[in-house]
């Protein structure tokens, strides 16, 4: 439950701090004293969307900060889910700066507004005038009739089954396309990749064969140099290694009288096995390069068809030919193979699609038979605020198969013995409107186990008789769960375990607990106006039994 809600500079509020009761939370004041602000606060602090009239004061950042007690409402794996760390104290503060940059907070822990969104959902159910209106949305009809019957796990089930035939049906249709783009173009598939695996591509051929083409186109001035290399190194008479051989003698001669002699004939040796590796490989390369027309040409054409591919293919080099190769022969083999691969998709689409059909008959039923205990449970609240003829109808249809099942829900209504039910978004008024959707709220908030429900001016546009009733229905609720309730009876107002009054002074909303005699003048107010009689403090008093 909310136990504790503070607002800094929101809008109209500077500042305020309430303490909710664990129960009943009657919430007051006159019209535009900024109770609709104080729920603008609060769906800010559940991750609702803030806007430029966020801040008042544009010189400091404005903060909304709850206090929920969340101990025994099983929210562990919820948290854990959304990797917030678990307390069953928690606290939610969110932040908006002058800049309007937005940032919100879980027991300290940063968290993005869509996180805030989905761990709000399980702390507050905020309920107002205009989400009426949500009586014509099929997902809102679906989704309740759904909780009633217990249906998370199998419409979990159902829901996983039916995006794994959507799956299948989108493999089935690509692999038709394909199948049918590949048939149309598979003589020149057939063309491309047989002239490409001709061509026996290879990685690095190109640079090989480009140092090969130089090589070739420059035999002779290559041939010439090496030769004379060689016989710079080899000369009988004054080539560099006969030379080093006589240096080397003459050390020897001198050895035993000079003593660095050995050292240097070392040196000289490493010196000559050297330029004798140099001379060997000069002389083979000597005798291996010449010119050979024949071998350029067969280079250069060979270069030419790698080219001429290449610009065929809008491709960079031999890898890029190699993959696009690859690539076609793999689709004359789904081409190949495209029978064998369609008969699976389809065997996959049945199978899915028989899986998806099971599980939405066992939907349907289990709607179908919740419906008649919802309705009734609807009428009998009905009849409790003053429409002892009221029907409620639900109907279940067979539709087209969505991610919520195979059926559409209709909620058909009549406030009236002598009229037919008919859908309720076509002949509910906003005061019947009002009214179920209070017994709605009041069914489905037992069954979903929210800690918190807040009602905004539900009982708008009733009184009398039936606004008691209606706060009679809210105060049983509250026995089971804490709720909040702005309004504007007095009826209503008379039920609460505590009792706040927002009011507006100074251009600044403020809200305060009212004692019990503060009370007494709350409510004669709510029965008179401006001047309080006796009769309207005799009147709240007897509303509240005091």
């Amino acid at each position: 439950m909310l136990r504790r809600l503070v607002v800094e500079n929101y809008a109209l509020i500077e500042h305020l701090e309430i303490e909710f009761d664990s129960s009943l939370n009657i919430i007051t004041g006159e019209t535009g004293a900024g109770k609709s602000i104080l729920m603008g606060a609060l769906a800010l602090l559940l991750g609702a969307k803030n806007d430029s009239t966020t801040i008042k004061d544009n010189t400091r950042a404005c903060v909304v900060e709850g206090e929920f007690d969340v101990a025994g409402l099983g929210l562990e794996e919820a948290f854990e889910e959304l990797d917030i760390e678990y307390d069953h104290e928690t606290i939610i503060r969110r932040t908006i700066s002058p800049s309007g940059k937005s940032r919100a907070f879980v027991n300290d822990q940063p968290v993005q507004l869509t996180d805030l969104k989905q761990l709000g959902a399980y702390l507050i159910d905020i309920h107002s005038q205009h989400q009426n209106l949500i009586l014509s949305s099929p997902q809102f009809r679906i989704r309740a009739i759904d909780t009633i019957a217990g249906n998370r796990e199998l419409l979990a089930e159902y829901a996983d089954a039916f995006e794994s035939l959507q799956i299948a049906r989108r493999v089935l249709t690509n692999l038709q396309d394909s199948a049918k783009r590949n048939a149309d173009e598979e003589d020149w598939l057939r063309h491309q990749a047989e002239e490409l695996r001709g061509a026996n591509l290879r990685v690095g051929e190109v640079e090989e064969l480009e140092q090969e083409l130089r090589t070739l186109e420059n035999a002779d001035s290559i041939s010439e140099a090496l030769q004379r290399v060689t016989q710079s190194l080899d000369e009988e008479v004054t080539g560099v290694l006969t030379t080093l051989r006589e240096s080397e003698n003459a050390l020897r001669r001198i050895s035993e009288n000079y003593a660095s002699a050995n050292e240097l004939i070392e040196r000289l040796h490493s010196a000559s096995v050297e330029l004798k590796d140099i001379s060997s490989t000069t002389a083979n390369d000597l005798e291996r390069i010449e010119a050979n027309p024949e071998r350029l040409d067969a280079v250069n054409g060979r270069l030419d068809l790698i080219y001429t591919l290449q610009r065929k293919h809008r491709c960079e080099g031999i890898s890029e030919l190699i993959a696009l190769r690859d690539k076609y022969t793999e689709q004359l083999s789904a081409i190949e193979h495209s029978d064998e691969l369609l008969a699976e998709a389809e065997a996959k689409v049945a199978e899915c699609e028989k899986v998806a059909t099971a599980l939405a008959v066992k939907l349907h039923d289990s709607r179908v038979k919740a419906s008649p205990a919802f309705a009734n449970a609807v009428v009998e609240i009905l009849q409790k605020v003053g429409m002892a003829d009221a029907k409620f109808k639900i109907a279940v249809t067979p539709c087209t198969p969505t991610s919520s099942g195979a059926d559409t829900v209709d909620f058909l209504f009549s406030a009236n013995a002598s009229v037919e039910a008919r859908p309720i978004e076509k002949i509910a008024s906003g005061g019947e409107l009002s009214r179920v959707m209070l017994a709605l709220k009041t069914i489905l908030a037992r069954h979903l186990a929210l800690p918190t429900i807040i009602f905004d001016e539900i009982d708008t546009g009733i009184s009398g008789r039936t606004a008691n009733d209606v706060g009679d229905i809210i105060a049983c609720l509250a026995e089971s769960m804490q709720v909040i309730d702005i309004t504007h009876s007095p009826q209503v107002a008379s039920k609460g375990s505590r009792h706040f009054l927002v009011y507006k002074e100074q251009s600044r909303t403020h809200i305060k607990p009212l004692a019990d005699e503060e009370r007494i003048e709350e409510i004669a107010k709510m029965l008179s106006g401006d001047t309080i009689t006796d009769a309207a403090l005799a009147q709240a008093k007897h509303l509240l039994s005091l």
